[in-house]
């Protein structure tokens, strides 16, 4: 039995004008005051909403606890769509109007210890159980107050997972395999939502485990299964406008700190200079995660970052062609399964500026196409096909 919306808001205003512990009783006793019926399903249905209200992620936490769930999101009060690897689903869980919206918003950021209100009308952090928390209020957001959950996978999938799931062709899992082993530089690319991260993390958990791994990220997703990460999170700035820490200089300090994997888990700003400087003084098999379209845009993105943070063109080409490596591209199908697309080499041309020029391709429907650099790639892992 679910409560009505109207019941609950009277229980709570009556709860709110005297103190004490949320119990049935008291909820029982608010009923009573209220003129309302005094059932006991009535009672133990307001007392489930009221405690949903002010315990984890209130009504969307049954979405959460599905199985194979990796997003839920919040349009307003009325949208509620989750996904669970297939592509977005509307759920039937729905709010009583955009106030509840923005009170679980501004709970789960309190929880966090970040404000959310109208001058400060947008919030990103992590949840005390790594669930990825972003909201947005209304009106800044339309239809309404705006939240977005990104769930990490407890334990995290492994490269024969991603395989059997069609995530990555068995002739790519084997070549990432060995991009690992042979302690190469990559960057994964891909839109939000494809599966970077989730790559990432299954590659990482394929590395020695005599090798320290240390992990740097704007907020913690990354949770190889490996026996030695490190990991580093940086911070916003408090409500005095300091205390920030910001990703590049998380970046400077992981060299400190005997790094045999330096691994960005997510490239988006300055920190790209610090990470291409790495990588070409000795720190082999380092990688991280960018945003682009494909793995041809990779170089672009880099650039672009570069000239942001004060390097000149030429420079962030000249890092790039000597740091990375290899590109892995992941995409989203129209059928909304995610998979490894492009892998790709970055190659330098006659001018100074790279390119990259695709090692493997694979279609939608999984079937494999080589590329012009795949002997260039087969050599960097040894020579062997």
């Amino acid at each position: 039995m679910s409560a009505p919306a109207g019941l609950v808001d009277a229980v709570r205003e009556h709860l709110a004008r005297s103190p004490g512990d949320l119990t049935p009783h008291r909820v029982a006793e608010a009923l009573r005051a209220t003129g309302r019926p005094v059932g006991d399903a009535t009672v133990l249905a307001v007392h489930e909403a009221l405690r949903r209200d002010v315990v984890g992620a209130g009504p969307l936490e049954p979405l959460l606890r599905l199985p194979g769930v990796t997003d839920v999101l919040v349009n307003g009060s009325g949208e509620v769509y989750l996904d669970r690897g297939s592509g977005l689903e509307r759920s039937e869980v729905a709010f009583a109007d955009d106030d509840a919206v923005r009170r679980l918003a501004q709970r789960l950021a309190s929880l966090g210890g970040r404000r959310l209100d109208d001058a400060t009308p947008f919030v990103d952090l992590r949840l005390a159980d790594g669930t990825r928390f972003h909201a947005v209020l209304s009106p800044v957001a339309r239809p309404g107050t705006v939240i977005s959950l990104r769930v990490p996978r407890r334990g995290g999938f492994t490269l024969a997972e991603l395989t059997a799931s069609g995530t990555v062709a068995p002739e790519v899992a084997a070549l990432l395999d060995r991009v690992v082993a042979e302690r190469l530089a990559f960057l994964v690319s891909g839109g939000t939502g494809t599966g970077k991260t989730t790559l990432l993390a299954a590659l990482l958990a394929r590395v020695p485990p005599g090798e320290r791994v240390v992990v740097v990220e704007d907020a913690t997703e990354l949770r190889p299964e490996h026996p030695h990460v490190v990991g580093l999170e940086a911070r916003p700035p408090n409500l005095e406008g300091a205390g920030a820490v910001e990703l590049r200089t998380l970046v400077r300090q992981a060299l400190r700190m005997r790094p045999d994997r330096l691994v960005v888990g997510e490239v988006r700003g300055g920190e790209v200079v610090e990470l291409l400087a790495a990588l070409n003084t000795g720190h082999e098999g380092g990688c991280g995660t960018l945003h682009a379209n494909s793995a041809r845009d990779v170089p672009a993105r880099v650039e672009a970052l570069a000239l942001a943070a004060g390097l000149g063109r030429e420079a962030a080409h000249s890092q790039l062609a000597s740091a990375v490596d290899v590109v892995v591209h992941l995409a989203r199908s129209r059928d909304g399964v995610r998979r490894v697309a492009q892998v790709a080499v970055p190659v330098r041309g006659a001018d100074g500026l790279v390119g990259t020029e695709l090692a493997v391709e694979v279609d939608p429907a999984g079937g494999l196409r080589e590329g012009p650099a795949l002997g260039a790639l087969l050599d960097r892992l040894g020579g062997v096909g």
